[in-house]
């Protein structure tokens, strides 16, 4: 999706901004041109987790990271009196101003200005307090060179009063030279490797020792949480489950339970497909998108997730080719035991205790369950007559065997 913002003023600015990918990915795009050309680019993805207090006196923790109404209103290159700086507005939600002064060589961030209005009911639903929070920044002076692209795509991430900000894929040049985007980068500290050479020291070995290798502890079965998605005033999908998060990165495992109690949920119902969505302070977003077969059946088709690690790290996975939860239209699919829906090589969910219906929900209730073949224990039966058949032949074969043997022993060659 494109959108361009044209200012018309005496050094003929011209702003326009991109905004990529409107369900897996945010990255904004800004790009300010004067006389000479680009006098500022930059392009980032950022969101921030806000928690506020609602009229029943409880708190709720709402992320923001869909900028689908963004604009960038009084963003300018500045001049000699007047400093570069970057403004950004998420509707009626978010306001969000970076402004940056230039000294000899170098340049830096002098002020990040943040505030939210709790008046936006859809974005702040049940807020006790109306009206626009500024939020408090406290700032490490970091220097950039000029004629140099600062690049940072490491999870940067300030806890700020109730706000959480986090930015990350940054690519940044505020004060362009004659026009064109430098290609020299400068590369911020969390993007460089660190490199440690163990140093020699000489000791006497000590005799070796055996020592008890450690029980992991496991990790506790996930809660299960209710999902109901509507279509106007009628439920249209219903979902019941437990999830626990894989991923199996290289060095970096990683295993979380969702919890439902702060996990927010919305989706939307097509005639062909079907879509849940889960996210809370830590998992940007979490799509089940189910589809619709030829043969009146249905299943999940398209698992998308954007979360952050524990290490702060950035995590996104998409896989619109599964085969997952297969069952009639009208029915739902029902699994108790632990189920794994491998999404990717490095991505996996594991469900416990589920039940999904996304498609033909009467009166808001599930329908007849088709159960997973983890449940039918049906199956069981016929394997194990199967196997006791077996056993049984191969003892009588046996017990013939021995028998015909000493039934020859009678009859010596003279």
């Amino acid at each position: 999706m494109r959108f361009r913002l044209t200012r018309v003023s005496g050094a003929g600015l011209v702003l326009f901004c991109l905004l990529l990918g409107a369900v897996q990915s945010y990255a904004l795009q800004l790009n300010l041109t004067d006389s000479k050309g680009t006098c500022l680019f930059a392009k980032w993805e950022m969101n921030f987790t806000i928690s506020y207090e609602t009229t029943n006196k409880t708190h709720k923790t709402v992320t923001i990271s869909e900028p689908s109404n963004v604009t960038y209103n009084g963003s300018s290159c500045g001049n000699d009196r007047n400093g570069t700086k970057i403004v950004v507005q998420f509707g009626s939600a978010i306001s969000w101003e970076v402004n940056f002064t230039k000294e000899a060589s170098y340049y830096f961030i002098d002020s990040i200005l943040l505030s939210y209005n709790t008046s936006d009911s859809t974005t702040f639903p049940g807020a006790a307090d109306k009206g626009s929070v500024p939020v408090n920044n406290s700032l490490q002076t970091v220097k950039f060179p000029l004629n140099n692209i600062y690049r940072c795509n490491s999870l940067l991430i300030f806890n700020t009063d109730s706000v959480v900000q986090r930015y990350w894929h940054i690519h940044l040049q505020a004060f362009v030279e004659n026009g064109t985007v430098s290609k020299k980068e400068h590369v911020c500290e969390e993007d460089i490797p660190v490199t440690t050479v163990a140093p020699i020291i000489h000791t006497t070995v000590p005799s070796p020792t055996t020592t008890p290798t450690p029980t992991p502890t496991p990790t506790p079965t996930p809660k299960v949480g209710n999902y109901n998605v509507t279509n106007g005033n009628a439920t249209c999908l219903l979902a019941t489950m437990g999830l626990q998060l894989n991923i199996t990165e290289e060095k970096v495992p990683f295993i979380f339970n969702i919890n439902p109690a702060t996990t927010d949920f919305t989706g939307k119902c097509l005639p062909q497909t079907a879509q849940l969505r889960l996210n809370n302070s830590q998992i940007k977003y979490l799509d089940f998108i189910f589809a619709v077969k030829s043969e009146n059946r249905f299943y999940l088709k398209e698992v998308n997730v954007s979360m952050y690690l524990a290490n702060g790290s950035a995590f996104s996975v998409s896989n619109n080719n599964l085969s997952f939860w297969d069952a009639p239209l009208g029915s739902s699919y029902m699994c108790n035991k632990e189920q794994v829906v491998s999404v990717s090589r490095t991505f996996q969910i594991n469900t416990f205790n589920l039940k999904v219906q996304p498609f033909n929900v009467t009166e808001g209730k599930y329908s007849t369950a088709q159960e997973c073949s983890l449940d039918d224990d049906t199956i069981l039966i016929p394997i194990i007559v199967g196997a006791g058949l077996s056993g049984l032949i191969i003892v009588i074969v046996i017990a013939y065997l021995i028998g015909r043997r000493k039934s020859y022993a009678g009859y010596q060659t003279l």
